[in-house]
């Protein structure tokens, strides 16, 4: 089964988005069905988008489930054998679909594919090193992971995999932040392949999937779960001694820096960092990623 707009849907997990997500969904075909899970729970958001465009289901969640979390929720609502999981702060430029179709049909096995982010300084995939050297900008390349805020999923293939049954796509228990990462790696691990398609472009404006009114709660919450994340991908595949060994230059350096912008009088600074210090405590006493951003609806 190839790809067609007809066999491809698309999955956004959004959370006080409504300042980025025109941009993203005008930017994808209106032939293309496209469900989005709500993360504020906004019942005002969900009738407007539905209202707005007739290819949009909208998803309310019960609360903030985070972005893996989310997008399992979605991928249980796709009926077709690929999606587009994409962030709210992404743009696909006009032909990128297309292109990810047309060039899809010239690769024999893939998981995932993904398009190319314009921003050359933020590549958003990761390669083996081994590998360097194979990058072409005309044709698809294998890479070892790719970012989540724009990828194809191969939902037929990846169900056939014993590893990845009954929705077992992202690890839930990352909030934000590497689930994607997880992901790639579990399915390579497995023998599936990921490629960018280097001649699909998107834009990516990067943390701006929030409402701006939102930015520094949304901050707080972003340094929290960084070094929160980090710590719990290398301790689920590298083990507990490597986890701490990686993640402790971050939480000393943050341990400083909050005593400096403290001393300094610099409040949100010394916010920033503290969050920093309590993921990483909370993720070395083995809690989980419970901290969410303090807005209200």
């Amino acid at each position: 089964m190839k790809i067609t707009k007809q066999n491809l849907s698309v999955v956004i997990v959004t959370f006080k988005s409504d300042q980025v997500i025109d941009n993203c969904i005008q930017s994808i075909s209106n032939q293309i069905k496209i469900i989005i899970v709500d993360n504020s729970n906004d019942s005002k958001f969900k009738e407007s988008i539905e209202n707005r465009y007739n290819n949009v289901q909208c998803i309310l969640s019960s609360s903030n489930l985070g972005m893996g979390s989310g997008n399992n929720l979605g991928l249980k609502y796709v009926k077709t054998d690929y999606v587009i999981v994409l962030n709210p702060d992404v743009i696909l430029e006009k032909n990128a679909i297309q292109t990810i179709i047309d060039d899809s049909q010239n690769i024999n096995s893939f998981a995932i594919l993904a398009p190319l982010s314009e921003d050359e300084k933020y590549p958003n995939y990761k390669l083996d090193e081994k590998k360097i050297n194979n990058l072409s900008e005309n044709s698809a390349f294998k890479v070892k992971s790719v970012d989540g805020y724009a990828m194809v999923l191969n939902l037929k293939k990846i169900n056939q995999n014993e590893n990845f049954k009954n929705y077992n796509y992202f690890d839930e228990n990352f909030f934000m932040y590497l689930e994607n990462d997880d992901f790639c790696k579990r399915l390579i691990e497995s023998g599936e392949n990921i490629f960018v398609i280097p001649k699909a472009k998107i834009k990516h404006l990067g943390a701006k999937a929030v409402n701006e009114e939102y930015r520094h709660e949304v901050e707080l919450s972003r340094n929290w779960h960084w070094i929160w994340s980090k710590f719990y991908y290398n301790k689920k595949h590298f083990g507990f001694f490597i986890a701490v060994l990686r993640g402790f230059p971050n939480f000393l350096t943050s341990v400083l820096k909050y005593f400096f912008y403290l001393s300094l009088n610099k409040v949100k600074k010394k916010q920033i960092y503290l969050q920093r210090v309590l993921g990483f405590i909370n993720a070395i006493l083995g809690r989980n990623s419970y901290y969410r951003p303090k807005i209200n609806n």
